[in-house]
């Protein structure tokens, strides 16, 4: 298994290459040369597997046994998986009107993001001990994939984690999960902007690939193929959960599942796209809040960025540059790197591109799309309390909205993607006018000393944000007493 840019201008590159870097070298995003095909029977054979298990058998096709032998793939997935709070690591919940829950969020931050990043982590550390040297990892996040990448590499000694969230548009519990790390290898900034703010300044310092090799400089956003690869899992596990593929007789036929997911930068239902490629027959619905671009997009060709991120009670998904995406058009593009080059290039220059009519015809085909505003969360999370005593968090109730508004037929198959506990979105839980007792994991948070640094916003905030993170990520590699680099 190889892999390339979504732009054209790498290939070649293994797993281990992938995983230590962010955005590749020409600007795009890393995806396997040759996305490989799952067959029915091999699927059927995965029907009684436990999800980590399943993980294993997803990983294992995307990385080779001479990289990470089975063995110590099926261990490393293990320790990454067994701090979760139930013991099945994700769990479906059955609700009245065959509403299908499938719940991803019992890792250590109750957010969907650890299920890979714990996974991605552990991959981390297994080469970086293999190879005896260390990486900086630089993360800029929207809420929950911050709070990840602290809890899993908190302490670990040859990883740094400089991360970057939008001060004032994330919830308490968010924040508090982030800046409550006090380890030396945890470095937390709040930025005065923006999610979408945060990507300019991080996207300059991974293209400075002499600053990437000399300070081991790395991504766990979902920029990094690995969290992606990871996600595909659970994909597949609704899919044998939900799909009742095992009452099909006809062993080449499969029946299909549809998949509601909330989406904001794109990672989660990219993953849905490849794991369709796969050869598992989903139907796609991409969900958001009024940060509407992936809507526009499916809907009507318009990758255009609207003026302003709005701010929502789904703050996750408050992104109007759903970098994703990019992987979305090479795949239905037919891997077709000059044509993702030129189309990122418009986008990123002038924060608007209308697709290729061919593209935008074969997006429409493999996913719809729709969206909730913060009225039609609060409502579905009240409805779906008062029918089922079931809280949903808000990012969660954008995706269940599609069963009031568009409920599916009686021959559909469905499953909604249950992103994160509602325990962390407590102002969207009172504006619904419902009550939740926190869990004493969150309540502990409150009495924890905090640590972290403030990125202005200026005239001059980009160059200013990019300045004080090269300074930090080079303070870092000095510390350390060296400069590694990552040879490929």
């Amino acid at each position: 298994m190889r892999y390339c840019s979504t732009r054209g201008g790498v290939r070649g590159w293994d797993f281990r290459d992938v995983l230590f870097s962010g955005f590749a070298p020409d600007g795009g995003m890393f995806m396997p040369e040759n996305v490989p095909v799952i067959l029915p029977d091999t699927l059927r054979s995965w029907s009684g597997l436990h999800f980590c298990q399943l993980v294993v058998e997803v990983a294992s096709l995307f990385i080779p046994a001479q990289l990470i032998p089975r063995d110590d793939l099926e261990a490393l997935v293990s320790a990454a998986l067994s701090g979760f709070a139930i013991p099945e690591v994700v769990k479906l919940v059955r609700l009245k009107n065959s509403v299908l829950i499938l719940e991803l969020f019992h890792g250590e931050t109750l957010a969907f993001k650890d299920l890979a990043m714990t996974c991605t982590v552990q991959f981390l550390n297994y080469f970086l001990h293999k190879e005896r040297r260390k990486a900086i990892v630089l993360v800029g996040t929207s809420g929950d994939t911050g709070g990840s990448a602290v809890q899993s590499a908190k302490g670990l000694d040859g990883v740094d984690v400089v991360v970057v969230y939008p001060q004032g548009r994330i919830t308490p519990v968010q924040e508090k999960q982030m800046i409550t790390s006090l380890e030396d290898n945890i470095h937390v900034f709040a930025a005065d902007g923006s999610s979408d703010d945060i990507d300019v300044p991080i996207r300059r310092l991974f293209a400075d690939q002499n600053l990437v090799q000399s300070c081991g400089l790395m991504s766990l956003n979902s920029v990094n193929w690995s969290r992606v690869m990871i996600q595909l899992a659970h994909f597949i596990y609704a899919y044998l959960q939900v799909s009742g593929l095992e009452k099909e007789n006809d062993s080449t036929s499969l029946p299909i599942l549809e998949v509601i997911v909330p989406t904001g930068g794109a990672g989660n239902i990219a993953g849905g796209c490849i794991v369709k490629q796969m050869g598992v027959p989903l139907r796609l619905v991409a969900m958001v809040n009024t940060n509407d671009i992936v809507l526009r997009t499916v809907q009507r060709g318009d990758f255009s960025m609207a003026a302003n991120v709005k701010q929502t009670l789904a703050p996750a998904i408050d992104i109007q540059d759903p970098y994703n995406m990019e992987r979305v058009f090479w795949l239905l593009s037919g891997r077709d790197g000059a044509l993702i080059k030129n189309i990122m290039a418009n986008f990123q220059h002038t924060h608007r591109h209308i697709l290729p009519e061919n593209l935008h015809k074969v997006l429409s085909q493999v996913m719809s799309a729709g969206m909730v505003t913060d009225e039609g969360i609060v409502e579905t999370m009240r409805r779906c309390w008062e029918e089922n005593q079931y809280l949903l968090c808000p990012h969660t109730a954008v995706a269940v909205w599609h069963h009031y508004h568009s409920p599916p037929d009686p021959e559909t198959k469905r499953c909604y993607i249950a992103t994160a506990s509602p325990a962390k979105f407590q102002e969207a839980v009172q504006r619904a006018g419902l009550t939740l007792e926190l869990p004493q994991s969150l309540q502990r948070l409150d009495k924890m000393a905090t640590r972290y640094k403030r990125l202005e916003r200026s005239p001059t905030w980009i160059n200013d944000w990019e300045a004080k993170l090269r300074e930090i990520i080079k303070s870092i590699s000095t510390a350390r007493g060296q400069c590694t680099s990552v040879e490929h």
